[in-house]
């Protein structure tokens, strides 16, 4: 009898060892923005709240500066599971889902603590529902990065000087459907090519948000700066739909309070440090230019029209931002 009672003890311990074995994960999260970049810090603490509330369980390893590919590469393993989580540009993800070009509309955002609360409304965060069905992945929230502005190597008064310009874009519609209107000839680059780009006459400016244009110094190969803050440019945090599917209610609800709270302190970054880092680009004596809608004339109503018909919630994301103006 008490080799019996010992073996079934040793049985049921092993059982729950096991248990919590399986249940336990060892995540992987990409990005494609360095170690010393917002996003990237935010993973790691992500990673860190995600270890802690687990008991250790779950670990989270981050693979940042494109390690794992570029984001249309990141995305497609998410969609097969190979990837278990990304921070992405919202960017990327309306490449799939034309709706979340909405975002780009230029001047949604009056400011960058506008572009905060308008992606903290909840008709941005119903748009996440149809990510699992459209694009294979779980939408957790937004962060963001800064609003855009323009680096030129010349000077830059109207927009007719931006005629026929190579002007650096990240890859995807809404900003290519801009800048075309704007009559430029938007160049799609990798951000690890812009500097030397800029710097040998490869294009011959740049749309840039201000963090990026202080800290990775692009202004040094710039004459003029125009601060226009035209877009805004949404990040968003993504769960693999298969490895989502997976996970017990428990992790899902662990998963989602830690990403979303990371998440939510991306945004609060930006609206704090935003303009302090144009600020600082202003004061290094380049020319700098404060510029509004009127400067890019009728591009932005071409703009709002090719694009009321390819994003079903441009009109209810502008009702919702004229809601926290």
């Amino acid at each position: 009898m008490k080799f019996t009672t010992f073996i079934g003890a040793a049985v049921s311990a092993t059982m729950a060892f096991a248990a919590t074995f399986a249940s336990a994960n060892d995540f992987r999260i990409g990005l494609i923005t360095p170690p010393s970049h917002i996003w990237t810090k935010a993973a790691d603490s992500f990673g860190a709240a995600l270890n802690d509330a687990s008991g250790g369980a779950h670990t989270l390893t981050v693979f940042p500066a494109r390690q794992l590919g570029n984001e249309a590469q990141m995305l497609q393993q998410l969609q097969t599971g190979a990837l278990d989580m990304a921070f992405l540009t919202v960017a990327e993800v309306s490449n799939r889902a034309p709706d979340f070009g909405a975002f780009y509309a230029p001047y949604l955002a009056n400011d960058i603590a506008h572009a905060g609360r308008i992606l903290r409304t909840d008709a941005a965060g119903a748009m996440l529902d149809q990510l699992p069905g459209k694009v294979g992945v779980v939408g957790l929230g937004y962060g963001m990065a800064g609003l855009r502005q323009i680096v030129s190597r010349g000077e830059v008064a109207t927009a007719a000087d931006l005629s026929g310009l190579k002007l650096r874009i990240t890859p995807f519609d809404p900003i290519l459907d801009f800048y075309n209107a704007v009559g430029a000839a938007p160049t799609p680059m990798p951000l690890p090519a812009v500097y030397d780009a800029l710097a040998n006459g490869q294009v011959d400016a740049i749309d840039m948000d201000a963090e990026l244009i202080w800290k990775l110094k692009y202004y040094e190969h710039a004459d003029t700066v125009l601060a226009s803050n035209h877009m805004m440019f949404p990040m968003v945090g993504l769960v693999s739909a298969k490895v989502w599917k997976g996970l017990s209610d428990e992790d899902k609800a662990m998963i989602t309070t830690a990403m979303q709270a990371e998440l939510g302190k991306v945004i609060d970054t930006y609206v704090a440090k935003d303009v302090e880092w144009l600020d600082q680009v202003r004061g290094t004596g380049k020319t700098f230019v404060d510029v509004g809608p009127e400067f890019f004339g009728p591009a932005i109503a071409e703009w709002d029209a090719a694009w009321s018909q390819k994003s079903s919630q441009l009109s209810t994301l502008r009702d919702a931002a004229a809601a926290v103006q």
